[in-house]
């Protein structure tokens, strides 16, 4: 069944319901999908500043949690669209379940063995079964229902994402961090009376029993899923012979589309790397300890997932367009405060960006993918690629900081993606699609 989107003005979608009755069972599974993912993506947040210490190496090597993350959706979600293409919705998001279950497994002899190497490895296998949830639950969720309110749809659903995050930078903060933190002289004793490898050793081990038992409650999930009867467009039942093959090459004629992905790429950069060096933020011009400047980190995803929630209220009267807009110049605004004036004044503007950038995914998602009609999955998997953003700005803002010694001023890397999706917001997404010769 093709399906094109409406176009995103709040009067069209005031009065659309967000979801067919009939649909609710397979609309509440998909929606936990959101939860899900968000989950490993802001752990993520704590490894790092967590194989900081125990594997002692540099924010510019931490940052590879993030390069080998994100480069796991970049390669997966070509594949991810053509199993979609072929077997239908239902099937890719069990494939992803299937991935992220045992990537999270693989932790176990990741901290048995101490490789930094396999933990890389484990958190790719993770990110390609994400690579395929994202994939096939944003265009899912954005037609099991009627179009006029897909973008509410998806930023209602997209609104369980930021509860996953608080959810995995909690257990991080609380399961992963010890609290322990040495001085240089306390290295030294350790190293004196040869107990220094045995500490790192039981750091290392702090992360297994949270990827466990997250990998059990995925595998529960894909058999709940499994076993629940999906609507025809999921299911890939809904006479794929009728619909015109969907085309890679057609993309290229919806300008609007490929500023998407632009956009896409930029936001992901700027909210992963945000994240991911939050806490040394914190850390750097406060000198809070480390499950203290966790709990700030908590703090700032709860203000995104608030900015989730609203932001659906609100596109009942401002257009998802201007709105996007208007939080991305505020955002331009708070980072260059925290660049200005970094320490408390500087913190509190970092940490209020969370709340502005929390509808720009959806939004970009949705905004990208309107009226490309048969084409949608295969815009879909692109759009999902640009999350590659992730993986090249992170280590571009440690190598910023690595090369000015100041974890303020490597923020000026996120201020620049914000400026673009500010651009893409006021006039990129209205370019209209080039005629075929």
């Amino acid at each position: 069944m093709a399906f094109a989107m409406a176009p995103p003005k709040s009067d069209q979608s005031e009065d659309a319901p967000l979801f067919p009755t009939q649909n609710a069972t397979a609309f509440a599974l998909v929606t936990g999908l959101f939860f899900l993912w968000g989950i490993p993506n802001n752990l993520n947040d704590v490894l790092i500043r967590q194989f900081m210490k125990s594997f002692e190496i540099t924010r510019l090597q931490a940052g590879l949690v993030q390069s080998a993350f994100y480069t796991g959706y970049f390669v997966f979600s070509i594949p991810a669209a053509m199993v979609m293409r072929r077997f239908g919705y239902k099937a890719g998001l069990l494939v992803g379940l299937l991935l992220y279950c045992v990537g999270t497994f693989l932790f176990l002899p990741a901290a048995e063995a101490r490789s930094y190497a396999l933990f890389l490895i484990a958190l790719f296998v993770i990110a390609s079964g994400l690579g395929f949830l994202e994939t096939g639950a944003n265009p899912l969720i954005a037609q099991l229902g009627h179009p006029a309110s897909a973008v509410r749809r998806l930023n209602f659903s997209q609104a369980f994402n930021p509860i996953g995050a608080i959810t995995g930078v909690l257990i991080g903060t609380l399961f992963i961090f010890s609290g322990v933190e040495l001085k240089a002289a306390d290295i030294a004793r350790l190293k004196l009376a040869g107990t220094y490898d045995a500490y790192l050793q039981h750091e290392t081990m702090r992360v297994i029993a949270p990827y466990l038992v997250l990998g059990v409650v995925v595998l529960v999930w894909a058999l709940l899923i499994l076993r629940t009867p999906f609507p025809a467009i999921a299911e890939g039942r809904a006479a794929n012979s009728e619909e015109p093959e969907s085309s890679y090459g057609a993309l290229f004629r919806y300008p609007h589309f490929l500023l998407a992905v632009v956009a896409q790429f930029c936001y992901v950069g700027a909210q992963v790397g945000t994240w991911s060096y939050f806490i040394q933020y914190v850390q750097d011009y406060t000198h809070l300890p480390e499950r203290a400047a966790g709990y700030f980190l908590t703090g700032t995803l709860v203000g995104f997932g608030v900015g989730r929630f609203t932001a659906s209220h609100w596109m009942r009267v401002i257009s998802p367009s201007r709105l996007m807009g208007l939080y991305a110049v505020a955002n331009v605004v708070l980072v260059s405060i925290g660049i200005v004036l970094p320490g408390w004044v500087g913190l509190w503007a970092i940490f209020l960006t969370s709340f502005f950038m929390s509808l720009m995914y959806p939004t970009i998602f949705v905004l990208g993918l309107r009226d490309l009609g048969p084409n949608t999955k295969a815009g879909a998997s692109l759009i999902v690629m640009a999350i590659i953003g992730g993986a090249v700005f992170t280590p571009l803002i440690g190598l910023v900081f690595q090369a000015t010694h100041s974890m303020a001023t490597a923020m000026v890397v996120p201020l620049l993606c914000y400026v673009f999706v500010g651009f893409y917001a006021f006039w990129g997404y209205r370019l209209a699609p080039s005629k075929v010769a």
